[in-house]
């Protein structure tokens, strides 16, 4: 498994891995006040060189909203639109894709921005009016699905972000081919007797040293002449 973190600069940018696993995360460490077109140049330009470098069988993408403007914790300036043009941008290489929730600090925001992106992952083109509801309260005094960006000072200049750019390429030029992983048949599942607690005396209980040594896997298993047991004496 491959990862890729877009975050504050909490995160290092060459800390990518160790050992077998180095090379095989990377992290792109974003200051202050990024916007809607810087972040989402840097990340079509890296996500499509990740892709071409790793070629993935299947893709996780996690959806933090904490990136959006006006939350509570986060510190970017980006609008919804532009959150949700990265998940259009990742669908459109037509992979096998999971998509999950993550941070976001705001829930009135967290809940615009995932309704928008499931939009987006089915195709659907949702009105920027948010429909009467149990919650409407919460997303007053506008009632519109979309935000826009924020205001705060982007510390992002253009040489810090050419110097990020940069490394995280030189990262993935460490790849010599795009790694995969044997397929390999998964092993049967583990026999589990049903316990019938009302047949049982509640007198005689059985430890679980006892339980343990009743579950044996199928192809470990045998009735009759083949019984394991019944070779075990002529052993």
């Amino acid at each position: 498994m491959n990862t890729i973190s877009y975050a504050n600069c909490g995160f290092i940018l060459k800390d990518t891995g160790e050992r077998d696993g180095r090379f095989y995360s990377i992290n792109v460490p974003l200051k202050d006040g990024i916007d809607d077109g810087i972040f989402t140049r840097l990340f079509k330009t890296i996500i499509a060189k990740v892709v071409e470098t790793y070629s993935p069988g299947a893709i996780v993408l996690q959806c933090g909203a904490d990136s959006l403007a006006g939350d509570r914790l986060g510190c970017f300036n980006l609008s919804i639109d532009g959150h949700a043009e990265c998940v259009r941008f990742v669908k459109k290489f037509n992979l096998p894709l999971l998509v999950t929730g993550g941070g976001g600090y705001t829930k009135e925001n967290v809940a615009r921005c995932w309704a928008l992106e499931t939009g987006v992952l089915l195709d659907t083109e949702l009105p920027n009016e948010i429909p009467d509801n149990d919650y409407i309260k919460y997303f007053g005094p506008d009632y519109s699905l979309k935000l826009p960006g924020g205001h705060i000072e982007n510390l992002n200049s253009k040489s810090y972000i050419g110097t990020i750019k940069m490394q995280v390429m030189e990262n993935l030029r460490c790849i010599q081919h795009a790694p995969g992983v044997q397929m390999q048949e998964v092993p049967p599942d583990f026999y589990i007797p049903d316990f019938d607690e009302d047949e049982q005396n509640p007198d005689e209980r059985v430890d679980q040293h006892t339980q343990d040594k009743h579950i044996q896997r199928d192809d470990e298993y045998y009735e009759g002449d083949h019984d394991n047991d019944n070779h075990m004496d002529d052993a």
